[in-house]
């Protein structure tokens, strides 16, 4: 057990983990990471247990490659479109985002959050349906290639992103968003 404390440095580093993030994840402080790395604390199992699961649940998830979760069939909506196309793509698909296009050029995205905010600021839900998409749209979902570990698409999704692009040589080839990382946890 000892030999594995002193590779808890090296392993979260590995990982691309601040000591913060990964104390954030163990649900433990900074400072325990600190002295647990510098060999000047006895940990208590329960804890140095939390910061062993976390760095295990990162590396295995290091592995996987985001291509394998991804949904290949990418549905999206014309900037050109009405908003009332968007939503009932959106009802029809059972999903809650849609990147957004002109041609075949990605140039936003549409989520139901957006349509719901706008309609709680007042927005008329008929004079909404009738607005083009490009007025309401937001920027492009973050796109990465898809060799992209899980974890790090997860990390994407986790701070605010509906929804991530994947690409192979610079073009749309999939979209994840949670439900699609949800489907792989088995």
């Amino acid at each position: 057990m000892l030999s594995e404390l002193a590779l808890i440095g090296r392993r979260r580093k590995a990982l691309g983990l601040t000591q913060s993030k990964l104390a954030s994840l163990a649900r433990v402080s900074q400072s325990f990471i600190a002295k647990v790395e510098q060999g000047s604390l006895d940990p208590a199992y329960s804890k140095i247990k939390r910061v062993f699961e976390v760095l295990e649940r990162l590396e295995h998830a290091e592995k996987i490659k985001v291509a394998s979760v991804m949904n290949r069939k990418i549905v999206g909506v014309s900037s050109g479109d009405k908003v009332a196309k968007a939503i009932a793509i959106m009802k029809r698909k059972e999903i809650s985002q849609l990147p957004v296009l002109k041609g075949q050029t990605i140039v936003g995205s549409l989520s139901e959050r957006t349509i719901v905010h706008l309609v709680e600021r007042g927005e008329s839900v008929g004079e909404l349906s009738r607005k083009l998409v490009r007025a309401i749209m937001e920027e492009a979902f973050p796109s990465v290639p898809e060799d992209t570990p899980l974890a790090l698409v997860s990390e994407l999704l986790a701070h605010g992103n509906p929804a991530v692009l994947i690409t192979k040589g610079g073009k749309p080839v999939g979209i994840v968003s949670k439900a699609d990382i949800l489907k792989a946890v088995r």
